[in-house]
């Protein structure tokens, strides 16, 4: 009987692939949230922007200015950590250019689940839960969210 190795090859091709893709997007609601909860602490955005964010994410579209135009949201680092000891113990660390934030609690909460809807995988380790990620950088367009067609946010990071 003869092997086809091909069978054998190319499935690890396939998964050599897969491990080595660590880019991550995300679009639509799960990235309007994203953006809206790492806006609402960054100083690169303007205060009509960070207002203008609140908005779209609260679902007040029809208050955008109809000249407004794309909101960028970056952040260089976003950590999350929940402890499954301490179940009171929530916090989140973001980084954003040379200044460093920190959030508890239900704020902190609320960026932790926001992650994992956006597909960043949660990992354990002694009793706490952690998510992460880099390089985030978000779209906004407030003219394509006013469409209300599901267009109009977009999010690409790096998981930790």
């Amino acid at each position: 009987m003869k092997l086809n190795l091909s069978i054998l090859f190319v499935p690890l091709l396939l998964l050599g692939n897969a491990v080595g893709a660590d880019a991550a997007t995300t679009s639509g609601p799960n990235a309007l949230a994203l953006a809206a909860l790492v806006a609402d602490h960054t100083s690169a955005l303007t205060a009509a922007q960070k207002r203008q964010m609140a908005w779209l994410f609260d679902g007040y579209v029809a208050r955008i200015p109809t000249g407004a135009g794309p909101i960028s949201v970056n952040a260089d680092s976003v950590t999350c950590r929940a402890s499954n000891v301490d179940i009171s113990a929530r916090s989140c660390t973001l980084t954003l250019g040379t200044t460093t934030v920190s959030v508890k609690g239900r704020l902190a909460n609320e960026l932790f689940a926001t992650m994992a809807e956006a597909g960043v995988s949660a990992q354990g380790a002694a009793g706490t839960i952690f998510i992460g990620l880099t390089h985030l950088s978000c779209t906004i367009g407030p003219q394509a969210i006013r469409r209300r067609d599901g267009s109009g946010a977009s999010c690409s990071y790096q998981p930790h």
